[in-house]
């Protein structure tokens, strides 16, 4: 089915003060992120490993997340879908979504089950570190009658990750909540955001994340990615990511290079956009901006991948999404407001990327 004509509404892209709001949210082309919200623990000083962190302070996080407030803090409307538990935890992470003007109407409350919590850090030799406590966590018992479907059927951009494949009831729920969106027109978005130790093994992530990679319209990917769902492929090969990642379906792969900046690929072009260099303090939810930052002027051009001039200028402002997070410590603290970019990209024209 071919994808929703949504009418760009400029005016919900103006400055912070000037945003148009209805009924409590964003008007303008939604993006509808589907998947996990947890509570990340940021070690409160950086380069040390878990074992070595004198202590840690809390952040909002899970990747799905993180797009749906970057998508409003940027100025644009979003959704999520998922499950928290009914605990404290739980009860905050609802309001955040709320206090940043997401669409909190997916949002379901287990009474049975926690809230998921993640220890996060960057270590002294630049390697992330994760521990995760689920066993199971809410999240991963969302089942698909609890599904807002009237919420999935708005939307013009249906974002996802892969973390909520791994087990069922969810695996089940994530499915049928593709098959919704795109049967009702709306692009979808996937980024596989490999977390390896919450998969079974090695072989269980690689298949589990390929298993809908011929669904995605928009893909984003990082390098060890790459490498990890090719069986140690060269990342840097124009050659592996045009034969083993593209498909027919797919309308635009973007690859991450952290702060190198990203590749793009389409049916029609290809080619690189460089980053920005910032003093890095903690990468934790970067390329959640990074989407972020790409969605939200996709959602209002749905034709950008076609246009390689635009393309590139919208990749330069996810760019600056991603550096900017970079800079502070936690995810959704982190994400940048459009009056950030303006600061660190004071030659790209917003208003022109909107168009």
């Amino acid at each position: 089915m071919a994808a929703k004509t949504h009418p760009v509404v400029l005016e919900a892209f103006q400055d912070d003060a000037t945003r148009r709001v209805c009924n409590g949210h964003r008007a303008g082309p939604l993006v509808v992120c589907f998947g996990e919200m947890l509570i990340d623990f940021v070690p409160t000083v950086g380069g040390v490993s878990l074992s070595e962190a004198p202590a840690f302070e809390k952040a909002p996080g899970g990747a799905p997340a993180n797009v749906a407030v970057g998508i409003s803090r940027l100025g644009g409307s979003s959704a999520f879908i998922g499950k928290v538990g009914k605990d404290e935890f739980g009860f905050m992470l609802a309001d955040i979504l709320k206090e940043n003007n997401v669409n909190s109407s997916g949002i379901r409350f287990d009474p049975a089950a926690r809230t998921a919590l993640a220890f996060v850090t960057l270590r002294a030799d630049g390697e992330r570190e994760f521990m995760f406590f689920r066993n199971p966590s809410a999240d991963m018992l969302l089942r698909e009658s609890e599904l807002n479907v009237d919420l999935i059927k708005q939307a013009c951009i249906f974002h996802y990750g892969s973390i909520s494949l791994i087990d069922e009831p969810c695996r089940s729920t994530h499915l049928k909540a593709m098959k919704i969106a795109k049967s009702s027109g709306s692009l979808l978005s996937y980024d596989p955001n490999l977390r390896l130790p919450l998969w079974p093994s090695a072989n269980a992530a690689r298949e589990g994340i390929m298993s809908i990679w011929n669904e995605a319209d928009i893909i984003k990917i990082s390098e060890d990615e790459i490498t990890f769902l090719t069986g140690g492929d060269d990342a840097y090969d124009d050659n592996v990511v045009l034969k083993k990642l593209l498909h027919p379906n797919l309308k635009l792969l973007l690859v991450t290079e952290g702060g190198n900046g990203c590749r793009y690929y389409t049916k029609q072009f290809k080619g690189k956009v460089k980053g920005l260099k910032v003093k890095c303090v903690d990468t934790t939810g970067a390329g959640d901006a990074f989407v972020s930052g790409i969605l939200s002027i996709l959602s209002c051009d749905l034709k950008l991948f076609q246009d390689e001039k635009k393309l590139r200028e919208a990749l330069m402002f996810a760019n600056a999404c991603g550096a900017i997070t970079v800079t502070e410590r936690g995810a959704i603290p982190a994400l940048p407001t459009r009056d950030a970019i303006r600061q660190l990209l004071p030659e790209l024209s917003l208003d022109g990327l909107m168009i």
